[in-house]
């Protein structure tokens, strides 16, 4: 069993986000000891994997958690599942194409500062340099 903070060290993420999922219910199986501790299982892990996985690709925490009530129902909801995994996927290499063609338009831009200082030339580019 693992506490909240060996988790959060564990997964990357922080104490108070697994508390506040853990209150949501995204975490169904968390138990609590005689202290009243959050203790997480193996198995909880794999929640905290697949939630922080939805969470951090943009998916809301309302379908995160419609996302793990489907799960608790069982074998009845797969294709449902699969369909809400396939969409945020996608979703995500969406939003990856595009934060790579963001980080294509400033690896040039650092190429033609370095051609600048190189030949140590005027910033041809910069508005106030224009007559």
């Amino acid at each position: 069993m693992y506490t909240v903070k060996e988790v959060a060290q564990k997964m990357d993420i922080s104490p108070h986000t697994l508390r506040f999922y853990e209150n949501q219910g995204l975490f169904p199986h968390v138990i609590r000891n005689e202290y009243n501790i959050r203790q997480f299982s193996t198995e909880d892990l794999d929640w905290v994997r697949i939630v922080q996985a939805l969470r951090t690709t943009g998916m809301r925490l309302s379908e995160v958690k419609r996302y793990v009530d489907l799960c608790e129902v069982g074998n009845s909801t797969m294709e449902e599942r699969s369909k809400l995994i396939t969409n945020q996927r996608e979703n995500a290499e969406l939003e990856l194409a595009k934060m790579k063609k963001k980080i294509r338009i400033l690896k040039e831009k650092e190429c033609y500062y370095e051609d600048l200082f190189l030949k140590e030339g005027l910033d041809y580019r910069n508005p106030k340099l224009k007559g």
